[in-house]
């Protein structure tokens, strides 16, 4: 607040001298040294310009070059300014024998020189900024792939935090990074508490219920992040670039996300994938027992489920409702959706 006052007393002065030196121009065109009216106008319409509208034109631009250059990797500001260089250093060096020529065309063809090569030095360098960031040094802040990043942290998503499973698995102690959770993933789940719709409201609230529980139980850090320079993304872009800029994993269950994260290069564990990898392994010929709760699609189907979920569709299985059956496995499909069992009643 203190910063906009100066701001605007500042550029009311010099906005003020500045318009009176107008007045005083348009004064003297007249053929009158008078301060009024002319001198007064361009006095007070200065100070009235400058007061207004210094702020917007100084720090609302300096801010977001800021924010902007906050989401830069060191890598890439400094392919940025090695390009720059370069490109200037070689319109020097054409430049010299040109300089030469008389009028107009000795100043603007260096000039012209300058900016195109000094721009495309730029382009050039952050196309090979990957070339350039295998010459850093340890310390600094290299481009790292996938399979190099380290596994310290990882970045939360909304999705997992609402499905539960993560406070669960976070107790086995399977996960082993420090968990992050944005602050953007916070007011999220807090917008979805706060909903009009009762089975968003109640998603909201059992999110937030789950992350008070995974910061109490939880056997490795839970982090919150007072993070969120990227306004105007959605929550999914905000966390892929987060996870990109601290060389972090991310724990969700949105199917998206997962696949937008793996094409940018980013490590993703899906609950869902863990969930499916735990469920218990049924080779066909095997002999299961199953209760049949509900008709299939087909003509004399019964379907039933594994303790882990897992659908068992058995054939002639209808008259068998409600009743804990013997099966045998005939096949075993692996969907999108999950593992899917088909069996027949077993013959004594």
């Amino acid at each position: 607040m203190i910063s906009y006052v100066v701001l605007r007393i500042v550029g009311a002065a010099l906005l003020a001298l500045v318009g009176w030196q107008i007045g005083t121009a348009v004064s003297a065109g007249l053929g009158t040294a008078a301060f009024l009216p002319w001198g007064l106008t361009g006095v007070v319409a200065g100070a009235v310009l400058g007061g207004a509208f210094t702020p917007y034109v100084t720090l609302t631009p300096t801010r977001r070059i800021r924010e902007r250059i906050e989401t830069l990797s060191a890598s890439r500001i400094l392919a940025g300014l090695t390009g720059l260089l370069i490109g200037l250093l070689i319109a020097v060096l054409i430049s010299v024998p040109v300089a030469r020529i008389e009028g107009w065309l000795g100043v603007w063809i260096p000039v012209t020189l300058s900016v195109l090569l000094g721009l495309t030095g730029v382009v050039i360098m952050l196309i090979r900024e990957q070339d350039l960031s295998r010459f850093l040094p340890q310390g600094g802040e290299p481009s790292l792939s996938a399979d190099e990043r380290s596994p310290g942290q990882t970045v939360v998503d909304t999705s997992a935090i609402i499905d539960g499973r993560i406070a669960d698995i976070s107790q086995t102690g399977f996960v082993n990074a420090t968990m992050v959770i944005p602050r953007f993933v916070l007011d999220e789940l807090r917008h979805i508490a706060d909903s009009s719709d009762s089975l968003r409201r109640n998603r909201g609230r059992r999110g937030l219920e789950m992350l008070n529980k995974l910061r109490k139980e939880a056997t490795v850090p839970v982090q919150v992040l007072d993070v969120d320079q990227w306004d105007g993304m959605e929550v999914d872009s905000k966390l892929v670039n987060l996870a990109k800029s601290l060389g972090a994993s991310i724990i969700t269950t949105d199917y998206n996300l997962n696949r937008v994260a793996e094409i940018q290069g980013i490590r993703v564990l899906n609950v869902n994938d863990l969930s499916n990898a735990l469920k218990a392994v049924v080779l066909p010929g095997e002999d299961i027992q199953v209760r049949v709760i509900q008709e299939g699609k087909e003509v004399g189907q019964g379907v039933g489920f594994l303790d882990d979920g897992t659908m068992v569709v058995v054939e002639n299985g209808r008259r068998f409702m409600d009743t804990i059956t013997d099966v045998t496995v005939t096949r075993v499909l692996q969907t999108a959706a999950g593992r899917l069992i088909f069996a027949q009643i077993k013959v004594r």
